[in-house]
């Protein structure tokens, strides 16, 4: 007869699985706090837009505790001739 063998993963590959599934519902805790404050009804056409959804993406469930983080001025170096 067959010997079952133990299929279960290593301890440091649930690890890394647990790790990236808290990373990901950050984030999208995150997007969907920028979705609340509307950072996506216009497109954002500059620099400091994309810095906005950004950091409010970055900060997650932090939006919830009253960090309201905005980028208001983005100064973008000239690309090189």
């Amino acid at each position: 007869m067959r010997e079952r063998v133990n299929q279960r993963r290593p301890a440091h590959h649930t690890g890394t699985r647990l790790i990236g599934l808290l990373l990901m519902a950050w984030l999208v805790t995150g997007m969907f706090a920028a979705g609340q404050r509307h950072n996506f009804d216009n497109p954002p056409i500059d620099c400091a837009g994309f810095g906005t959804i950004a950091v409010t993406a970055v900060a997650g469930p932090l939006n919830y505790m009253g960090v309201n983080p905005k980028i208001t001025e983005c100064n973008l170096p000239a690309p090189s001739q």
